[in-house]
């Protein structure tokens, strides 16, 4: 299994880190999870055809999430993919694809089409190929031999939205023998803590560091909303992960990464890496 981190940024447009995705492979499988800014032109440049995408997962519906989803599927589609792709996620997900491609591409799309049918050939529109299904807690699937686990998780829970208005999941993925565990955007919670339990790589976000928590607003982020440089070493710790690979970083300069990871490692004894986009890891 390789994981491939596509983008490694948040909401904030950052020229040295994309919004966030990561690629989960084996040599018959690819399963992406979120699909941020830019994730097409990451995919190409880590050198995978869009066409060999076997599933997408979403974590939740934040933007930056999500952004570079309508791209990524009409990049596809328009490069003539036909094999059916599903696109799963939280509640809301097929009204998403329906909103792409009913409304924002709906011109483009008619365009395609007669263009196909002008030169005598055969386009299918894109519902039919690229198919939402809403996922739910512990739902489990398999792809080409990768086994993906689905847990709801709390980002953002604290806010009293239900669960038909917000929720958020993070997935496991298992083959080859081998484990990881993407927490998406969360908080330490039973669901999280299910998911990377004893898992060999832990990809987790860590959005603030520990110099950026300095008021009662970005308290209430680090510890309700989204998991920060204090807490997610104490998760690690816990979960018995060989490897915690830090992401989804707001924008700020290197010194303060460094400090994320050292911060961590006071808490986790295993090994702490600060991603990068485009980073590869053998599992």
């Amino acid at each position: 299994m390789k994981i491939t981190l596509l983008g490694t940024g948040g909401p904030r447009p950052d020229p040295e880190r994309h919004g966030p995705a990561v690629l989960v492979s084996t040599a018959a499988s690819a399963v992406l999870v979120d699909a941020g800014r830019g994730v097409a032109t990451q995919l190409v440049r880590a050198g995978r055809p869009l066409a060999d995408l076997d599933a997408i997962f979403l974590t939740h519906h934040h933007y930056d999430h999500i952004s570079g989803l309508g791209d990524l599927l009409m990049a596809a589609w328009n490069e003539g993919r036909t094999r059916p792709l599903p696109i799963l996620g939280p509640a809301g997900t097929r009204s998403i694809l329906a909103a792409l491609f009913d409304q924002v591409y709906a011109a483009d799309i008619r365009f395609r089409i007669r263009e196909a049918e002008t030169r005598g050939e055969f386009m299918p529109h894109p519902s039919e190929v690229f198919v939402a299904q809403d996922v739910h807690d512990r739902a489990a699937f398999e792809y080409e031999g990768v086994g993906v686990l689905a847990r709801r998780v709390d980002h953002g829970d604290a806010l009293g939205l239900t669960e038909a208005e917000w929720s958020a999941f993070g997935y496991r993925m298992q083959a080859d023998g081998a484990s990881a565990a993407v927490s998406g955007d969360a908080v330490a919670c039973p669901g999280l803590e299910a998911l990377a339990d004893g898992v060999d790589v832990l990809v987790m976000c860590c959005y603030l560091a520990a110099q950026e928590i300095d008021s009662e607003d970005t308290e209430f982020l680090a510890t309700r909303v989204i998991a920060s440089a204090p807490q997610v070493g104490e998760i690690a710790a816990r979960s018995g992960t060989r490897m915690l690979v830090l992401t989804h970083f707001r924008q700020k300069p290197a010194a303060l990464i460094r400090s994320m990871v050292d911060l961590a490692a006071e808490d986790f004894p295993g090994s702490v890496i600060a991603g990068e986009d485009l980073l590869v890891l053998d599992v």
